[in-house]
């Protein structure tokens, strides 16, 4: 009888007042999805959308069927509260006004 063999790796998603991180023993061949399964975040973290938040390995998207190695940290990703073009906007509207408090 053969045994599977077992990789580790950390499931992770953050919010700006929790932060989520597990480790786990899966067998070779699992994917992403089975890994974020079999993790509990879905259960900690109801808002979760498999078919909208996008997920990744170390800052790098990948698909839900992604095959994971050993050392992987699969993260799910929060959707952009506003865009970057907005996010610069509005950052270069405070630099604007703080110079002009000076």
């Amino acid at each position: 009888m053969e045994r599977a063999l077992l990789i580790e790796i950390e499931v992770a998603y953050a919010l700006p007042e929790a932060y989520f991180l597990q480790s786990l023993k899966l067998a070779e061949g699992s994917t992403v999805r089975d890994a974020i399964e079999a993790s509990g975040v879905l259960s900690r973290f109801p808002s979760i959308e498999l078919t909208r938040n996008p997920v990744g390995i170390f800052s790098t998207r990948v698909a839900l069927d992604q095959v994971l190695s050993s050392g992987d940290r699969v993260e799910i990703y929060r959707a952009l509260t506003i865009t970057p073009v907005e996010a610069r906007r509005l950052r270069a509207l405070r630099k604007k006004e703080k110079v002009k408090q000076t």
